[in-house]
């Protein structure tokens, strides 16, 4: 990772020795902070109804504690307080919203995984051998990937957010593109997935629930704004 870098990781990989290290490097991680760490505020940074944004020394009473101070970010969201550890303890370089929306979007690689398998058929191999193992993955990851670039060049063409684009609709109108094309060689694929968004459905519909997050996002985060 390069130095600046930012690291996503599960609860799994937490470890005071490892943060250090991280830190010493200037290389920057995010997790969920773990409910029976003890540890002391040393500043609060800001902090609100919904949230709080502190910086924390952490391993009070372990053998060998956390040497770097960490931050922590908690959020209040429902009833439920949800609880962010990360070493890059200036709001500035990372806000305390960037940190709770990084940290939701690292769930993608589950969407991944569903899509690939569902979608792109990698529930079922091919064949048994190592050899052919590896290239029905290689194959299927490297088409996963353009397939995504491909939607970034649609959200982009339709001045949309690539989280409202659909991956499977995108992924299910290039058939209908090929057979336009046997009749038309000289379509281009981008501006005819924009002429026929509509009717590919290529735009997720805003649903209730999603404007109700949106909402309650900003309530937590307008007077970290203000």
């Amino acid at each position: 990772m390069p130095i600046g870098g930012l690291l996503l990781i599960d609860m799994g990989f937490y470890g005071f020795e490892w943060f250090d290290t991280l830190t010493e490097q200037g290389k920057y991680v995010l997790t969920r902070q773990k409910g029976k760490v003890r540890y002391r505020v040393v500043r609060v940074l800001s902090s609100s109804y919904h949230y709080k944004d502190e910086i924390i020394q952490m391993g009070l009473n372990h053998t060998d504690p956390c040497r770097h101070p960490m931050r922590l970010i908690s959020v209040l969201w429902g009833q439920t307080w949800y609880h962010y550890l990360t070493n890059v303890l200036e709001p500035q370089l990372l806000s305390a919203q960037q940190v709770c929306e990084l940290y939701r979007r690292r769930w993608k690689i589950e969407d991944a995984f569903l899509l690939t398998k569902r979608l792109l058929g990698l529930s079922y191999l091919w064949v048994c051998g190592a050899n052919g193992v590896q290239m029905q993955l290689y194959a299927t990851w490297i088409f996963y990937a353009v397939l995504n670039d491909l939607c970034a060049d649609v959200a982009v063409a339709l001045q949309q957010p690539l989280e409202r684009i659909s991956l499977e609709m995108v992924f299910r109108s290039l058939y209908f593109f090929h057979r336009a094309l046997l009749q038309n060689p000289q379509l281009q694929l981008i501006p005819w997935l924009v002429e026929h968004q509509r009717s590919m459905g290529l735009v997720k519909a805003v649903r209730q629930r999603h404007r109700r997050t949106a909402a309650m996002s900003l309530d937590i985060w307008a007077s970290a704004l203000t």
